[in-house]
């Protein structure tokens, strides 16, 4: 079976932790453990998040004032490399030498006319006073929102057009590799007017919306979204919650899920489902073995109507 499975943050660091070097290789270990057990009977792609470490790479920036920082398309392509890097590695500790690993850039195409373009709402890098944001936005044209007593800079967070190194990864798929890609969404890219020359975007392509074209370009088998919560729930942390087992997307959207959390889960896990006709999973980094036999996680399908709770 070919599968894509989409690492959430906390594949990386958990909530409250310091994103320490070791932190981080802890827990890639951790999801490796799970990823190797079924490395040998599936054709396997991994992305992941990268949000907490372009944050902190863009402080650190922030802190050397000789040189202007990075931009963000820069920042997207240190994390993919740093955190290709470890997943290959802590996964090649417990495959057989012979399994082959690539780690590729992967610039993702974003259209210039998407409105979210006119509305930037992915807070990036760090607070700022209110005198020292505004003289920042003037002097950088960024655009600013508060952040509790604070501000931050916010970034567009367009949708994916079209990933540039499929043809790549495809061929390493076929010749047995395992590969790393589309971290943090993509590097965002867009053509100039003339559609002629490509370069990088400020802005964030949500990395759950990334996954499902990834696993849609490669004619994946299944699609699965690993985060930190074994589920998607109804009435989450109320004394009335239920874990859903399986759900058409029709009826899953419906339920309203919140777009700073569960939200662009749902929707990249419908729309996979909907344009392929196959399943999409959202569960549990340490349930990912049991979601590939159908035994966890949030199963969204077209092949059933309605809803199913576990019990």
């Amino acid at each position: 079976m070919r599968m894509v499975i989409a690492l959430g943050g906390n594949a990386l660091l958990r909530r409250g932790e310091p994103m320490t070097a070791d932190n981080q290789r802890d827990n890639v270990r951790l999801a490796a453990e799970q990823i190797a057990q079924i490395a040998a009977d599936n054709e396997l792609v991994i992305a992941h998040g990268n949000g907490p470490q372009v944050g902190l790479l863009a402080l650190q920036g922030a802190a050397y004032k000789d040189v202007p920082g990075y931009p963000l398309d820069v920042l997207d392509a240190q994390t993919e490399g740093m955190i290709g890097y470890v997943i290959e590695q802590e996964l090649g500790n417990l495959l057989p030498y012979e399994v082959p690993f690539a780690t590729i850039l992967t610039q993702v195409e974003v259209d210039a006319n998407d409105p979210a373009f006119q509305n930037p709402s992915k807070p990036i890098g760090p607070v700022y006073p209110r005198d020292e944001a505004q003289r920042l936005a003037a002097e950088k044209g960024w655009s600013i929102a508060p952040d509790g007593d604070m501000f931050r800079r916010v970034v567009a967070s367009p949708r994916p057009k079209h990933i540039f190194e499929i043809r790549p990864v495809k061929w390493l798929l076929e010749h047995g590799t395992i590969v790393i890609c589309a971290g943090g969404g993509g590097i965002p890219t867009m053509y100039d007017e003339a559609h002629k020359k490509l370069h990088g975007v400020e802005a964030v392509i949500d990395k759950d919306a990334c996954a499902a074209l990834l696993a849609q370009e490669l004619d994946a088998d299944l699609l699965v979204i690993a985060t930190d919560v074994n589920a998607a729930y109804v009435e989450w942390n109320k004394p009335g919650q239920k874990a859903i087992a399986q759900a058409h997307p029709d009826e899953l959207e419906k339920l309203g899920f919140a777009a700073g959390s569960m939200g662009p889960k749902v929707m990249a896990a419908c729309e996979f489902a909907r344009n392929t006709g196959r399943d999409a999973v959202i569960g549990a980094l340490s349930d990912i073995v049991a979601i590939t036999h159908n035994e966890a996680g949030t199963r969204v399908s077209i092949a059933q109507p309605g809803i199913r709770y576990y019990p």
